[in-house]
């Protein structure tokens, strides 16, 4: 499972860079501006998160992350016509989606083992570690925040993360089962809000006066 975990966590790694990349390349951003917002994408919201458990930042112990990050954005960079095309574009956001699950459920389960402020701040740190990195780039970039633009992002993984927490508190002995079926369920939520265009609901956005 370990393994499985790793692999899964390089190819959402590479398509956090990406995405990322693609999300400021209307700016006119060098190279070196990509390699550091496609870096900061990849590795931001782990790297936030383990320094709040003030735990060893985990690329520090495997660098391999931050070398695959760098590559992907480099490859962005220059291939940007090709990762642009509808098709591979819509492909490489079911990626990062099914990312954002993966690192949503780690990130709340290692706050968890860690006994970190329970049962509210793995949940927190779970949604930190999927969206951290967008969010840093986006205030780098000068960009609307995922917050902001109504995206169904942070939804489905704050719904994914509590629903993780409850079963490690009341049902611990599921953790597996309750792991892939919750990393399962925000993946779900954010692939119907791609494939339909889906965006939070007016009546749960203020209005400006």
């Amino acid at each position: 499972m370990a393994e499985i975990n790793f692999w899964i966590g390089i190819i959402a790694t590479m398509a956090f860079a990406v995405t990322g990349v693609l999300a400021i390349t209307d700016r006119g951003v060098d190279l070196f501006g990509v390699l550091v917002l496609g870096l900061i994408t990849a590795i931001g919201g782990g790297t936030i998160r383990d320094i709040i458990l003030e735990a060893p930042i985990f690329w520090s112990e495997n660098q391999v992350y931050v070398w695959l990050a760098l590559g992907a954005s480099v490859l962005t960079f220059f291939a940007e016509s090709f990762f642009t095309q509808p098709q591979i574009y819509r492909w490489m956001l079911y990626m990062d989606g099914f990312g954002a699950a993966l690192f949503a459920i780690q990130g709340a389960d290692k706050a968890w083992n860690m006994h970190f402020g329970l049962p509210l701040a793995p949940v927190i740190l779970g949604v930190v570690t999927a969206i951290g990195g967008g969010l840093l780039r986006d205030v780098l970039a000068g960009r609307k925040t995922l917050i902001m633009s109504h995206e169904l992002y942070a939804i489905p993984v704050s719904f994914g993360c509590i629903a993780y927490v409850l079963i490690l508190n009341f049902w611990p002995q599921y953790t597996l089962e309750g792991s892939v079926i919750c990393m399962l369920g925000i993946f779900g939520l954010r692939a119907a809000a791609i494939h339909w265009d889906l965006r939070v609901p007016k009546m749960f956005i203020s209005r400006t006066r």
